[in-house]
């Protein structure tokens, strides 16, 4: 908890609110003219021996190309390291210069950035702060007395579950593709998530919105309610080392590129105390820390580039910095990619992947306190709910765990798995706080395929191949699944432990083409999503179950589209 001091400059006077907080009053227009610019300086995050801490400034003179921000603290504190801007110190003076990303001041203008310090004994909020060495007035939050149980939360505070009353962005150009398709209209308003998948997203590429652009059309349909914004962060340096279609634009050994092109951007742009009424929920970078556990070595699923990033750690450390860089903006909300249950739901996959993901949570200034918490199922196909077997039951005194499909695997659909994965998470060292989303884009197998009930008890097989929903060939098939649909429509705590059910992934964008196609998108031919492929160890050696002529990832896909409506369950 935290205690509201707000300094003042003649022209403000301190008015005590009912909260127990004090607040800023200048009175008339004069008053706001007087001040020239203002820096609201919050401490997020306070331990025995550090802290975070959150810097605001708005400008309201003449605009500037470039600034510098000053203080001086009155105790020992030392800044260890910052971002989004260049934050140095001497002795006990602090200067926070712009990058060149974020130069631009314009008058009104507001920018943000961040750092984390060490300290010892108290950790008093500097009394005065310049701005190209003009005196700025002050608003500032800090935990003055962390232990103080009667504190009341300070401005920008997160609430526990950010869909919980709230409204989701329902992207345009998706919904514009959506309702082009014939029946489209009837989900062509659901929300969907917005990929930033290469540093070009950032801006807008090939014509498409950019971040600013989905940013401010969420304010457009914000209104007076509270609205969620759902952004994938995924660039990764050697991003998902075990496919093609999904590789990115960095290499390997990229990761100073991925801080600084990337996340930094990112950072500076969701920072803006223009988006600051937003709950920004963040997809951080699927596919990537789980394939350290389950592709390297000297597994049958190893691959030479998993190895690769499992000696350099740069997805450890980009996944860190990311946690780190977004979770110091006070409305972004950050869930860490936890994959699916037909990845990790094996006893050697599960608890290795829960404490890698610590580690890497851990890594490069990031906290726990940075994690909201964890999805699975993103863009994949694993059945929600499987209601016709259980991973109790037996056969002939054969275990459901022993059956084909099942193959061993403790869990056998993504609600299970998902709730399963929230208690290992809070035993490896997360906050018991966290939430779970689960994608449900295309789980929802319905259609004249969906069984009715339970199979033949003939054997374990005939039970459980006649009773499950998920028609996959394989659970490891991954790319434009034949026979999908679309899944239980987006809603918030739907279940124990649950934050929401999201369509992180739009239905039909494509998971990759299903032949090789030359791009500029750094978006490599993966044989999974080729129909006529015969399989490999990581979906023991089956056919991909593929759709065919699907174009690149990404791409809008108008048959999967269409078959994903027609198979939706619950039905359209």
């Amino acid at each position: 908890m935290s205690r509201t001091r707000t300094a003042l400059l003649a022209s403000l006077a301190l008015v005590a609110s009912a909260a127990g907080t004090a607040t800023a009053v200048v009175p008339g227009d004069a008053g706001v003219a007087a001040v020239p610019c203002t820096v609201d300086y919050k401490v997020q995050n306070q331990w025995d021996t550090g802290f975070t801490a959150a810097v605001t400034v708005t400008n309201n003179s003449a605009a500037k190309s470039s600034w510098s921000v000053k203080w001086s603290y009155a105790g020992n504190q030392k800044v260890t390291s910052g971002w989004n801007a260049k934050v140095s110190q001497s002795g006990a003076d602090v200067t926070a210069a712009n990058e060149t990303y974020n130069a631009a001041l314009a008058t009104g203008g507001s920018v943000s950035f961040g750092f984390q310090g060490t300290y010892s004994g108290s950790n008093a909020i500097p009394a005065t702060f310049k701005l190209d060495g003009v005196t700025c007035n002050v608003d500032s939050t800090g935990p003055t007395d962390p232990t103080d149980p009667t504190d009341p939360p300070g401005p920008g505070t997160k609430v526990d579950n950010p869909y919980s009353g709230a409204k989701v962005y329902v992207n345009p150009e998706w919904s514009a593709n959506a309702a082009a398709e014939p029946g489209g209209s009837r989900v062509s308003n659901q929300p969907t998530g917005v990929w930033l998948d290469r540093i070009a997203a950032i801006g807008g590429a090939n014509g498409r919105m950019g971040l600013r652009a989905h940013l401010d059309a969420a304010l457009a349909q914000k209104g007076s309610g509270e609205e969620v914004v759902q952004l994938v962060v995924y660039d990764l340096p050697g991003r998902d080392c075990s496919a093609l279609a999904s590789n990115g634009e960095l290499g390997p050994t990229e990761i100073d590129k991925y801080k600084t092109q990337f996340i930094d951007p990112i950072a500076a742009i969701l920072s803006d105390s223009k988006y600051s009424s937003l709950r920004i929920v963040t997809t951080i970078e699927i596919d990537s820390v789980p394939n350290l556990v389950t592709n390297t070595g000297s597994r049958a699923t190893a691959t030479p580039q998993c190895d690769t990033m499992l000696a350099n750690g740069n997805y450890q450390k980009g996944v860190g910095y990311a946690l780190a860089k977004l979770g110091a903006i006070p409305n972004v909300y950050n869930y860490i990619d936890a994959g699916h249950h037909g990845w990790l739901g094996w006893d050697d996959n599960f608890g290795p992947s829960a404490a890698l993901l610590h580690q890497a949570a851990t890594s490069e200034g990031a906290t726990v306190d940075d994690v909201q918490g964890f999805i699975t199922n993103t863009a994949n196909f694993s059945a929600l709910k499987e209601n016709n077997f259980a991973i109790g039951d037996s056969v002939n005194g054969t275990s459901v765990r022993q059956s084909k499909w099942v193959d061993w695997n403790r869990y056998v659909d993504e609600l299970s798995y998902a709730q399963a994965f929230r208690n290992q998470a809070v035993s490896a060292g997360f906050n018991p706080g966290i939430g779970m989303l689960i994608d449900t884009s295309r789980n929802g197998w319905g259609g004249t395929a969906r069984p009715a009930g339970p199979g033949a008890k003939t054997s374990v097989d005939t039970y459980v191949e006649g009773g499950r929903y998920d028609r996959r060939i394989h659970v490891g098939n991954w790319c434009n699944q034949s026979g999908a649909g679309l899944g239980e429509r987006p809603q918030a705590n739907p279940a124990a432990g649950i934050d929401a059910y999201v369509w992180m992934k739009p239905p039909g964008e494509s998971d990759g083409a299903s032949s090789a196609i030359p791009n500029d998108e750094g978006k490599g031919f993966d044989r999974m999503c080729d129909p006529t492929y015969t399989g490999n160890a990581r979906n023991g050696n089956n056919m991909s179950g593929a759709l065919p002529n699907a174009p690149l990832a990404g791409h809008w896909f108008s048959a999967q589209f269409q078959q994903l409506m027609t198979n939706a369950y619950p039905p359209l």
